[in-house]
Order: structure tokens, then C-alpha cells, then sequence
């Protein structure tokens, strides 16, 4: 397997993969135009020419960044790719001196086996929150709120 940044080439297929999932009620969406806004955001693993996971993370300030979009192709799930793209966005979080990552997701189990700690959505700040208008599940979200702290 081989990590690397996505490219705008990529774009249709980690469009099917998370989208995939949204169908399913597993995740939130992405359109293509947001996919291409925030390419520079993800990364991706792949075996064999083939993109099998997508991950993003997403500084919000200087103290918390997002680990969002986080897809594993359904033939990879259980198989440590998810927990391995996890470890990476945590990395660079880490890199770029982020003292607390979070995750908004339907996956908390998956999470908390990454370290992270399920909170109340109520206590994260308001920042959090601003892209939350355009969901199709605003204003009542669904997902679990989880925190990691890397001090």
C-alpha cells in the first residue's frame, strides 16, 4: 500500500468512494466542486494503481484541526488501511503544530480505536460549526463528536 496527496485527477474516483457511503447513510457527501477546492486537503491510499482509502484533514485555527471524508473502499475495510490513513492526517497535524484533532462521524467505535474520545457536540466551538449550513442535515446533525489531543 502507498500513501500519497491526492490530485485533481483523482477527483471522480474519491467522489464514488465517499459518496458511496453517503448513500448509504454512513457518511456526509461531497460534491465535485468542493472535492476540487480542497484537493490539497487529502490524502489517499492506494495498492496497485488503485485508490482503495481517501482521508482530508482540515485546519479550522490554530488549535484544532478535522479529520473529514474519511472512505475505505468496502474490499479494505478491517485490513488497517482506515487506522493507517488515520495515523498519517494525525501525523501532519502534528507536523503543523495542531494541538487537538476532532472527527464529526457515524463511526465513533472506528475512532476511538484511533485514540480519539467521544464529546458533547455542544462543547466544540463555534467554528466548528460554519460549513454546517450547507448540509443537508443542518441544523439537526446527527453524527457523534470525537476528539484527539496531541500535546
Amino acid at each position: 500500500m502507498k500513501l500519497r496527496r491526492a490530485k485533481l485527477s483523482d477527483v471522480e474516483t474519491m467522489m464514488s468512494l465517499i459518496n458511496g457511503y453517503a448513500e448509504k447513510g454512513l457518511m456526509l457527501a461531497r460534491s465535485r466542486n468542493i472535492l476540487y477546492e480542497t484537493i490539497r486537503e487529502f490524502l489517499l491510499m492506494e495498492e496497485e494503481n488503485k485508490i482503495i482509502a481517501v482521508g482530508s484533514l482540515h485546519i479550522l485555527w490554530d488549535d484544532l484541526a478535522e479529520i473529514r471524508a474519511l472512505a475505505v473502499a468496502e474490499d479494505y475495510i478491517g485490513r488497517g488501511v482506515g487506522t493507517k490513513l488515520v495515523n498519517s492526517l494525525i501525523e501532519e497535524a502534528r507536523e503543523l503544530g495542531c494541538p487537538q484533532v476532532f472527527a464529526l462521524t457515524y463511526q465513533p467505535e472506528f475512532f476511538k480505536k484511533c485514540g480519539f474520545t467521544l464529546i458533547n457536540k455542544e462543547d466544540m466551538p463555534h467554528k466548528v460549526w460554519k460549513e454546517c449550513i450547507h448540509c443537508v442535515k443542518f441544523p439537526n446533525c446527527d453524527e457523534n463528536a470525537m476528539i484527539l489531543s496531541l500535546e
